[in-house]
C-alpha cells in the first residue's frame, strides 16, 4: 500500500459532499419540505372512520360468483 494512499469515494458521495458545501442550508430545506407532507399529527377519529369504511376483500379476488346466486347461471 502506498504511503499517501487515499480511500475510495464514489462520484455520488463526492457530488453530495460538494453540494452540501455549496448549500449549507440544504438539509434544513429538506427537513422543511418533508414536514409539509409527512410530519403531521394523525387524526385518530378520521383514521377510525377510514378503517370502519373499509370493504372486506373476497378470499379469491377473481371470483365472479356473488352470494345468493346459483352456480352455472348468468
Amino acid at each position: 500500500m502506498p504511503l499517501f494512499w487515499k480511500p475510495y469515494t464514489s462520484d455520488v458521495t463526492d457530488f453530495i459532499r460538494e453540494l452540501k458545501k455549496r448549500r449549507p442550508t440544504l438539509e434544513d430545506e429538506q427537513r422543511a419540505g418533508r414536514a409539509l407532507l409527512w410530519d403531521r399529527r394523525i387524526d385518530a377519529e378520521a383514521e377510525a372512520d377510514h378503517d370502519d369504511a373499509r370493504v372486506r376483500q373476497q378470499a379469491y379476488v377473481y371470483q365472479t360468483d356473488t352470494p345468493g346466486r346459483e352456480r352455472g347461471r348468468t
